[in-house]
């Protein structure tokens, strides 16, 4: 008798762990999106509309405005003020 696993037994565990992965990714993406609505409003300065617009940017475009946040603006921040 054969004993290894059936193809359809293998199919199901990589689809199992492509979707944990994917479950893992959604939840990482939304924790730094959180973490980035959360950096922008305690630390961009409040002159201006530059603190309302990028947290509407954030806001409105999820995890890609987070990304374009902390990729553009937050260096930007950084250098100019120290924080």
């Amino acid at each position: 008798m054969d004993k290894r696993p059936s193809v359809d037994v293998l199919r199901l565990e990589l689809t199992m762990i492509f979707h944990l992965l994917i479950v893992a990714l959604v939840l990482g993406a939304s924790v730094f999106w959180v973490f980035m609505i959360i950096d922008c409003a305690t630390k961009e300065p409040a002159s201006g509309n530059d603190k309302l617009i990028w947290i509407l940017i954030v806001i409105f475009t999820h995890w890609i405005g987070a990304l374009i946040y902390y990729f553009v603006r937050r260096p930007l921040r950084i250098a100019e003020l120290g924080a």
